[in-house]
C-alpha cells in the first residue's frame, strides 16, 4: 500500500445511539446540532466522520433517510472529510432499516459489525434516575434482552447491496476475537476486499473487555489473520477511550474518538463538544511525534471511491 504507514487517521463517531440526552446536554440531536459538531470535528482534525441520525424532537435514534439528507449535504459543503454512515443504527431497527439511509446517500463508507452479540446498555439505569423523555429508560432496559443481529447472511446481504452495489468500503466493527475470525472468513471467500479497515472494540458489556492485554491480543490476531492487507484502528467506550486510542496510535493502529463512544473529555468532566475529543487526540498523538492523516490521505490509506461519487 503505497500511503505513508505512520500516518494516523482519527475517526470521530458524532452522536451514536447509545447515549440519551439526559446524559449530557451537549451531545447533538437536531440534523442542524449534528452538522454543527461534525463540520467542527473535521476543522479540529478527525478525517472521517461516523454518523448516526436522532429524532429532532426527542432525541430518539432513527433510520429515516430524510433525517439523514437534512445534515450529510451540509457536512460535504463545508468538510472534505470522509462521510461514513451506520449500518448498525439503533436497538430494534430491522436490517433494512439500518440500511436505508446508506441506499440513498451511496456514502464512501458505512459501518458494518461483524457478529451477533448481546449488546448492554442497561447499567447505566444504576447511574440515572431521572430521565427527559419517556423513550429512555425503557431503552436501556430493553437491552438486558436484546441481541443485536449480524448473521453470516445479514452481512452477506450488506456486501452485496453496498459494497457490490455503491461501490461503498466498511468500518468492520469487531466487538470480540471471534469477530475478526468472520470477517477472515469473508476474506477468504473473496467477498471483502483489502484493504480492510478493522474497529476493534473495547468495553462494551457484551464484547471484550477493556483490557490493555486484550487490546494486543485483538492486534495480533488481526496480525495473524491479515497480515499487510488491513488498517487496524480502536474504539474504546467511556473512561477508556483516551488511554487506548493513545495506545493504539503508538502501536500503529488509527484512532476513533466521539461522543457515540464516550461523553467524557477527563474523569468526572463531561466534554463540549466532539471537536474537544478530537482536538485531545490530535495533541497527544502529535505529541508523539505522529502525524494526522488528512482526508485526501485517508481515501488513499482505504482505497475509497472518493467524495465526488455519493449522493448528497
Amino acid at each position: 500500500m503505497a500511503a505513508p504507514q505512520n500516518k494516523v487517521i482519527i475517526t470521530c463517531a458524532v452522536t451514536g445511539s447509545i447515549h440519551t440526552p439526559t446524559m449530557s446536554p451537549h451531545l447533538p440531536l437536531t440534523p442542524d446540532e449534528i452538522a454543527q459538531q461534525s463540520i467542527a470535528a473535521a476543522e479540529a482534525g478527525a478525517s472521517i466522520l461516523h454518523l448516526h441520525a436522532r429524532n429532532p424532537s426527542d432525541g430518539s435514534p432513527t433510520a429515516d433517510p430524510k433525517v439523514f439528507m437534512e445534515f450529510l449535504p451540509r457536512i460535504k459543503q463545508n468538510t472534505d472529510a470522509v462521510v461514513n454512515i451506520t449500518t448498525g443504527g439503533g436497538h430494534g431497527m430491522t436490517l433494512d432499516e439500518r440500511l436505508a439511509a446508506a441506499y440513498v446517500a451511496s456514502p464512501e463508507m458505512t459501518s458494518l459489525n461483524m457478529g451477533s452479540m448481546n449488546f448492554g446498555l442497561y447499567p447505566i439505569l444504576d447511574k440515572v434516575k431521572e430521565f427527559q423523555h419517556p423513550w429512555e429508560a425503557q431503552f436501556l432496559e430493553n437491552s438486558r434482552d436484546f441481541i443485536f443481529r449480524n448473521t453470516f447472511k445479514d452481512i452477506e446481504y450488506v456486501l452485496k447491496e453496498l459494497g457490490e452495489g455503491h461501490g461503498v468500503r466498511f468500518e468492520y466493527e469487531c466487538y470480540d476475537v471471534g469477530h475478526l475470525y468472520n470477517l477472515a472468513h469473508f476474506l477468504e471467500r473473496g467477498l471483502v476486499k483489502p484493504p480492510l479497515f478493522v474497529q476493534t472494540i473495547f468495553g462494551i458489556l457484551g464484547g471484550i473487555g477493556a483490557d490493555t492485554e486484550n487490546l494486543m491480543h485483538m492486534k495480533r490476531i488481526a496480525d495473524k489473520l491479515f497480515g499487510d492487507q488491513y488498517r487496524w484502528s480502536v474504539l474504546a467506550a467511556g473512561r477508556h477511550q483516551m488511554g487506548f486510542t493513545t495506545m493504539a496510535a503508538l502501536n500503529g493502529g488509527n484512532v476513533r474518538v466521539g461522543l457515540e463512544d464516550s461523553l467524557f473529555i477527563g474523569k468526572g468532566k463531561l466534554a463540549q463538544s466532539n471537536a474537544e475529543q478530537v482536538s485531545k487526540i490530535r495533541r497527544i498523538i502529535e505529541d508523539m511525534s505522529l502525524e494526522v492523516a488528512t482526508p485526501t490521505e485517508a481515501r488513499e490509506m482505504l482505497d475509497l471511491k472518493g467524495g465526488d461519487q455519493v449522493k448528497f
